[in-house]
């Protein structure tokens, strides 16, 4: 396993890729910048002043031939697509704190004082020489990088270019790479990519870094040769210390330089971690202190392609989402910040699909987390007038989900110093489910009958256990949980949350005056299976309970086998309008959901349903009442008018057979 290097511990510079804008962006853009604002967020919780910087790389000829062929300037067209790529900023919710653009003259400051030190160092060399150049990657490419005469990465086989250009003595460098890769084992992270770039360094070849003016025009001139247009690698990789003040402001370079982390496709993989630090040892400089490299996206299992038409654009996805939930857009931003690093292990290749971004929404955001929230709240309102009660003394379980929760809080920082967010989450669900679990055993509905003290020391840890999470939660979903701490009612913003104060237990100051709202995450109504070629609803299913004691027939084992009873969970419930004690809920019942009516009023109240695992007769006749289709019976025990909902003894998982 690989760890993330941090040596100062008060400042933290991390960049993007910087995107190229030929094109609009999709999801694989989206995912490289949401990993990189969780590690800046996670950094700030950490204490750390951090400096996070994105942009877009907008020289070259593919930028000059796609505006040509658009019967655009490419100026214009250059601005009109950057514009694009700014805006997924704001819809991402991306906490940077610089943008820079190449085309900015502070760039092209920086890009010429490099230049000047690099020729310092005797590091150019101009020749004529002809060689394949692949438009895509804005590289020229050797005969064993093609597959069947194609550049792999493009399907498009390579054009040839004789000209005069200006070399980089890239080669000269091989010795010093290969010692900074041997001093620094984790200088490139995965291992798997560190591998393959040191196994690259003794092969390495001078590298054109111009092209003449009269073939492209559209660059950085070479200073003092203005014959010559600087080539675009060259040009883009120095915007990570241009961005910071080099050539121009050498208080800020000193400040920031070298930078904690570059964070990039694996694609382009060799550019940063050869030849960018090459280019800083010829100038001078330090090299960064690590290049991260994460995997692609697929879109279901297929790869990114306009030939497929299958570009994802994430702020189509989000509309979908809000639609289909009715939850804000912004916050359908952060399921799908959620989803691709709970689905995806760093490093490696993920794929993204619309069913699995549901199954993640309703199971982890709007059931576990949300739910959890929703089952507190209100019962704050109904029995201590919106106000946190005191933690009394701890009794039960309560020390147990106390320790699970300051595990949790201080193991984020070790899943993160390992590029683990699958395993962070993860790690914060077990909390979460912790707690929903210590509510269910607890269920202070009940005990306020009896204990109001004990049901308010229950309540407390629930929403404790909740302040926790929502801290660690805040870089993955940074507006729904500013909307949860809305509702905690908690003066202290939660921008000035630090991980000390989630590590904490016992934050949530009592007497602290909850807001409750609507469910943050509202549960998606997906389509489940066929029955006689009709489609059917996944509303949950409907369930009558009974009770009393009765005097029955027996049965044989045969007929009892034709029943079958399933442990299903509930995942909303409301009043049946216009009744005394209807209750409308949906249940899961493993891979379907269906609506049960049921007679629990006043025993419980909806918000109390909400979460239990419950047993189902699921092959009950279905019936309406009331208005209501009711597809089961949801069992209970009644005696002397007092309602118990049957339950199992183990955490089983919904759709289990009881028998």
């Amino acid at each position: 396993m690989f760890e993330v290097r941090i040596v100062d511990t008060k400042r933290y510079y991390i960049t993007t890729a910087i995107d190229y804008v030929n094109a609009s962006p999709h999801i694989g853009h989206a995912y490289e910048k949401i990993i990189a604002d969780v590690l800046a967020r996670v950094h700030r919780l950490r204490g750390f002043e951090v400096h996070f910087l994105t942009g877009t790389d907008e020289h070259g000829q593919k930028n000059a031939t796609t505006a040509a062929a658009a019967g655009k300037a490419v100026k214009a067209f250059v601005d009109e697509n950057a514009a694009k790529f700014r805006d997924l900023v704001g819809l991402l919710n991306l906490s940077i704190d610089d943008f820079i653009r190449t085309t900015e003259p502070r760039h092209a400051r920086g890009v010429e004082t490099i230049w000047r030190r690099v020729r310092a160092a005797g590091d150019f060399y101009k020749k004529n020489y002809q060689a394949l150049y692949c438009v895509g990657h804005e590289a020229f490419v050797t005969k064993s990088d093609l597959v069947n005469g194609k550049c792999p990465a493009h399907d498009a086989e390579p054009i040839v270019i004789e000209e005069e250009n200006y070399f980089f003595r890239l080669s000269k460098y091989r010795s010093q790479l290969r010692r900074l890769f041997e001093e620094r084992r984790d200088f490139v992270v995965p291992a798997s990519r560190y591998g393959e770039m040191l196994n690259l360094i003794d092969t390495l070849e001078d590298i054109s870094v111009s092209r003449p003016v009269e073939k492209l025009s559209w660059g950085i001139p070479v200073p003092d040769d203005p014959t010559h247009v600087i080539y675009v690698w060259f040009d883009a990789l120095t915007n990570y210390i241009s961005a910071v003040g080099f050539g121009q402001d050498e208080a800020k370079f000193e400040r920031w330089w070298p930078a904690s982390h570059h964070l990039i496709g694996k694609d382009i993989n060799r550019f940063h971690s050869l030849l960018w630090p090459a280019m800083l040892i010829s100038a001078g400089l330090t090299p960064p202190r690590q290049v991260l490299v994460h995997g692609f996206i697929t879109v279901e299992g297929q790869k990114i392609s306009k030939t497929l038409g299958n570009v994802i654009d994430p702020g189509a996805v989000a509309r979908e989402l809000a639609a289909a939930s009715g939850a804000a857009f912004e916050v359908c931003i952060d399921a799908l910040r959620y989803f691709l690093l709970r689905e995806i292990p760093f490093g490696e290749d993920g794929d993204f699909s619309r069913s699995g971004l549901v199954h993640r929404f309703n199971a982890d955001l709007a059931n576990d987390y949300g739910n959890l929230l929703n089952r507190t709240v209100p019962q704050l309102e109904r029995h201590f007038d919106r106000q946190v009660p005191a933690r009394g003394s701890e009794a039960g379980k309560d020390a147990a989900l106390r320790q699970t929760a300051v595990e949790v809080a201080s193991s984020i920082e070790r899943f993160i110093d390992r590029l683990d967010f699958k395993g962070a989450l993860e790690e914060i669900w077990r909390l979460l489910g912790t707690a929903n679990k210590y509510i269910d055993e607890e269920a202070p509905w009940q005990a306020v009958r009896t204990d109001r003290a004990r049901a308010g020391t229950v309540l407390y840890n629930t929403l404790e256990a909740v302040r926790i999470a929502t801290i660690l939660l805040s870089p993955w979903l940074p507006t729904a949980t500013a909307r949860v701490w809305e509702q905690l009612g908690i003066a202290a913003s939660l921008e000035t949350q630090r991980l000390d104060d989630a590590r904490r237990w016992g934050g949530l100051p009592a007497g602290t005056r909850v807001s409750p709202g609507a469910p943050i995450f509202p549960r998606i109504e997906t389509k489940v299976g066929v029955a006689s070629g009709r489609e059917r609803t996944a509303a949950a299913p409907d369930a009558t309970s009974t009770g009393g004691s009765q005097t029955v027939s027996t049965i044989s084992i045969d007929e009892f086998r034709k029943l079958d009873i399933r442990v299903g969970e509930v995942l909303s419930a409301t009043r049946v309008p216009g009744t005394e004690k209807l209750i409308e809920v949906k249940v899961d019942i493993g891979g379907e959901v269906r609506t049960l009516a049921t007679g629990l009023v006043p025993q419980y109240q909806p918000e109390e349903l909400i979460g239990k695992r419950i047993i189902v007769l699921a092959n009950l006749e279905p019936r309406r009442v009331r208005g209501v289709t009711s597809q089961g019976m949801l069992l209970a025990a009644e005696w002397e008018g007092e309602v118990a909902l049957l339950t199992v003894e183990k955490y089983a998982p919904k759709g289990a057979k009881i028998t």
